[in-house]
């Protein structure tokens, strides 16, 4: 008799902001704009910003403990540890760190970079690993601190982003909640929405020379990934959703990407999903990169708001470009 491979379901969830917030009000005083301006157009009023104190391996435990408290499991317990991040601490990668920080010493840990997108990616990614066999208890961490490569001076880009942490625990059950996905990636958009390298020349010896050089703050052409999302969101969800065999009539929660309100109600609309079922937290948080589904996620699992066995859609969407959609059944 051929032996079922175990299906994937989550149990908890957790997130983390630091404290300080830089208002609308706070930016007009440092480039030409407006909280009426920044609202009307993304619909955030502020952003939680990390200080030379702060850290994302902090920023990631942080979440990370808390969705273990919530699935009532133990770090000791966990297998591997997967952090979707564009900006570690460590440019070799800051999962391990967190793995350190929560005393999760039987966990394999690795980051995992697909910008906005990477909480999705990491979510697919690690229930591939439970669906195998591989492992049983796996947490997938989505954080950022993009405040390290914003331009404050650059008013198209400066009022988008903020910082933060999610993270969700995955587990080995018998009926999978994973019910559909789809992951897709476009690099000749790549230079829509960059955090470019600049190298800088600098001689070594004789006439060998090396790099010296940082990142470049992140640029973005707005009017381009406004179009590409309102796009091709809603066709990966549909995708993922034939592939679930449901339809947009069985989604209980849409839970995207928290870039700009804009294109939360246009895929909603296009999807025809009621605005009572969008989850929206940019208000407060602003872009938080692969931090923000989780987050947003977390909002209202801890409102009380869902229930065991709902349908959540999740798109993420950004640079690289990338997008991809995950449905699954929460609990």
């Amino acid at each position: 008799m051929k032996q079922l491979l175990p299906g994937v379901s989550v149990v908890g969830s957790g997130s983390a902001c630091v404290s300080a917030t830089l208002t609308n009000d706070d930016l007009s005083q440092l480039v030409d704009t407006s909280d009426e301006w920044i609202a009307t157009r993304t619909g955030i009023r502020q952003r939680h910003i990390a200080g030379p104190a702060d850290s994302l391996g902090s920023l990631a435990a942080d979440a990370a403990r808390q969705a273990l408290a919530m699935a009532e499991m133990d770090a000791f317990d966990l297998q591997l540890i997967l952090l979707a991040t564009s900006t570690p601490d460590d440019l070799f990668g800051s999962a391990c760190q967190v793995q350190a920080a929560i005393g999760a010493k039987h966990a394999v840990a690795f980051d995992l970079t697909a910008a906005c997108s990477g909480f999705v990616f990491a979510l697919v990614t690690a229930a591939q690993y439970i669906r195998t066999g591989a492992f049983e208890n796996v947490l997938v961490i989505g954080a950022d601190v993009l405040s390290r490569w914003t331009d404050w001076e650059d008013r198209s880009t400066c009022v988008l982003f903020g910082d933060g942490a999610g993270a969700v625990v995955l587990k080995a059950c018998q009926r999978d909640r994973l019910l559909g996905f789809a992951l897709c990636s476009d690099g000749s958009m790549n230079g829509c929405l960059r955090l470019p390298y600049q190298p800088i020349a600098a001689p070594l010896m004789g006439a060998t020379t090396v790099q010296k050089g940082t990142f470049h703050p992140i640029t973005m052409n707005g009017r381009e990934v406004y179009k590409f999302a309102v796009n091709r969101v809603p066709e990966v969800i549909e995708k993922a959703l034939f592939r679930a065999e449901l339809t947009a009539d069985d989604i209980d929660w849409l839970v995207l990407h928290q870039a700009n309100q804009r294109i939360l109600d246009a895929v909603a609309d296009r999807l025809g999903v009621p605005s009572e079922r969008v989850v929206s937290n940019m208000t407060n948080h602003g872009n938080t990169s692969a931090a923000s589904i989780p987050l947003a996620l977390d909002d209202v699992v801890r409102a009380g708001q869902v229930e065991s066995g709902d349908v959540i859609a999740t798109a993420g969407f950004g640079a690289g470009l990338t997008w991809g959609s995950a449905i699954f059944q929460w609990g």
